[in-house]
C-alpha cells in the first residue's frame, strides 16, 4: 500500500488533474461490474437495514453499554492522536 497520496502537490498539477478528469471522455467504472446482480441488491438491503434492525433486537441496556464501549474507543484514539 502506497505511504503517500497519488494527488500531485503543485496546485497547478492538482488543477490540471481535475480539469483532465472532469473533461475526459472516459466514463466512471461500474464497482458492480462482474458481480451477481442479485448478489448485489441483496447485499444493498443488507446494508440499509442492518443497524435499525440490530439496534431493535438489543435491550436499552445493551445499548448503552455499546454506546459507553464506543464513546471509550472514541476518547482513547482521540487522546493518543493529540500526543
Amino acid at each position: 500500500m502506497p505511504k503517500r497520496s497519488s494527488k500531485p502537490r503543485d496546485l497547478n498539477a492538482m488543477a490540471r488533474a481535475i480539469v483532465d478528469q472532469a473533461t475526459s471522455d472516459e466514463p466512471e467504472p461500474n464497482p458492480d461490474e462482474g458481480k451477481n446482480p442479485a448478489a448485489v441488491e441483496l447485499g444493498r438491503l443488507g446494508g440499509q437495514k442492518g443497524g435499525k434492525a440490530r439496534a431493535a433486537k438489543l435491550t436499552a441496556e445493551q445499548r448503552s453499554e455499546a454506546a459507553r464501549r464506543a464513546a471509550a474507543a472514541r476518547w482513547s484514539t482521540a487522546r493518543s492522536d493529540d500526543s
